[in-house]
C-alpha cells in the first residue's frame, strides 16, 4: 500500500486568510521543501488571502477532505475541537518568544497532536501570530470605554466572547475577510487582530487606534486532514511532517522581526497604539481569569490541557 501510494501524485491545497506574513512565508518554504524532496509526488498549492473562501468554509473543507490544510486563528476550530481554546487563554504567555517555547515543548506537542482526532483532523503546527489588539474607530483608555462597542472576536468560544460581554461590549464572530467592510460601514466598532493583519489589510485606511489587550495573543494553527496524511504513505507523510517541523523556526525568527516591522508601518501610516492604564489592565485580566476558571472547570479534558500549558509556561519563564 505504501509503495502504491508513493508512486502517484498528491496535491496539497494550503489556505490562509492572510498574506505577506509568517503564515505565507512558512507556506513558501514548505512548498519548496516538500516538492523537492518528494520529487514532485506531492504538489503543494498555496492560496493565501482567503482565495479558497472565508475561514469557516476552509475549516469545514479540511474536515470534509476537500482542502488539505487551512491556517487561521484557532478560535475558528472550536466547533471541531473545543480543546483548542485552551491554547490562547489570556495571561498564559509573557511574549511571542515565550509562547513559542511552550508550543515546542515535546510533551505539549504530543498533547496537541491528539486535538481533533475524533473529527479526522490535527494541528500540524501551532504558533503565536502576534499580540492581540482591538483595531477600532476610538481609543480604549479605560474599562469603561468598552461599554456599548460592537467588536469582532477571533471566534465564538466563551473564552473569546464572555470577557467582552462582562465589560459591556457586544462581541461578534466574523471571518477576517468581512472585517474591513464592516468597519467601513460602522456595522462594528472594532475588531480583534494583530499588527500583521492590520497592515496587510490596510486597516489604517479605515481606523486609527490599535488598542492592546493585556497578555493576549493570536494563536494560529495549521489544521490538516488526517485521512489525507495517511493516504500519502509512510515515506511521503514523513517528508510532509519533517518539512512542516523544519520551517517552524520561522515562528521564532521571522515572525518576531516581522512583527516589529509591521508595527512600524502601522504607525507610519497614521495608526496609534493605545495601552490600558495598569489598574484597568489588571481589572480586565481579572475578568478574563474568571471566565477561564469557569470554562475549563466544566470540561475535565480542557482542565487537564490548561494545567499542562500552565506548567509548561512556568518551565520556560
Amino acid at each position: 500500500g505504501g509503495g502504491a501510494a508513493s508512486a502517484q501524485q498528491f496535491t496539497m491545497k494550503l489556505s490562509s486568510p492572510t498574506i505577506n506574513d509568517s503564515n505565507h512565508e512558512w507556506m513558501k518554504l514548505f512548498k519548496a521543501g516538500v516538492e523537492a524532496r518528494s520529487k514532485g509526488k506531492v504538489k503543494v498549492e498555496m492560496y493565501p488571502a482567503n482565495q479558497l473562501g472565508q475561514i469557516p468554509a476552509t475549516v469545514d473543507g479540511v474536515a470534509l477532505g476537500t482542502i488539505e490544510m487551512t491556517i487561521p486563528a484557532i478560535g475558528f476550530f472550536i466547533g471541531v475541537e473545543p480543546r483548542f481554546q485552551t491554547l490562547e487563554t489570556a495571561g498564559l504567555f509573557d511574549s511571542m518568544a515565550h509562547g513559542q517555547k511552550v508550543f515546542n515543548d515535546p510533551d505539549i506537542r504530543k498533547r496537541m497532536a491528539t486535538f481533533g482526532e475524533a473529527k479526522g483532523v490535527e494541528p500540524l503546527f501551532t504558533m503565536l501570530h502576534g499580540e492581540m489588539y482591538i483595531g477600532a474607530h476610538k481609543p480604549i483608555r479605560s474599562i469603561a470605554d468598552f461599554k456599548g462597542m460592537k467588536l469582532r472576536s477571533a471566534g465564538a468560544a466563551p473564552l473569546h466572547v464572555e470577557p467582552f460581554k462582562l465589560v459591556g461590549a457586544s462581541p461578534i464572530s466574523m471571518p477576517l475577510g468581512e472585517v474591513v467592510p464592516a468597519l467601513q460601514n460602522k456595522a462594528i466598532d472594532g475588531a480583534m487582530a494583530t499588527y500583521p493583519v492590520f497592515v496587510a489589510f490596510k486597516y489604517y485606511d479605515v481606523i486609527k487606534y490599535a488598542n492592546r489587550l493585556p497578555a493576549n495573543f493570536t494563536i494560529v494553527s495549521a489544521l490538516v486532514n488526517r485521512r489525507f496524511m495517511k493516504s500519502l504513505g509512510p515515506e511521503l507523510e514523513g517528508i510532509v511532517r519533517d518539512e512542516a517541523r523544519k520551517h517552524e523556526q520561522l515562528f521564532s525568527t521571522f515572525a518576531l522581526t516581522d512583527h516589529e516591522r509591521v508595527r512600524g508601518l502601522w504607525h507610519k501610516n497614521g495608526g496609534e497604539t493605545v495601552n490600558l492604564p495598569a489598574d484597568d489592565a489588571k481589572k480586565y485580566q481579572g475578568v478574563v481569569d474568571g471566565v477561564i476558571s469557569k470554562v475549563v472547570a466544566a470540561n475535565p479534558k480542557m482542565k487537564e490541557d490548561y494545567e499542562a500549558l500552565l506548567a509548561a509556561a512556568r518551565k520556560y519563564r
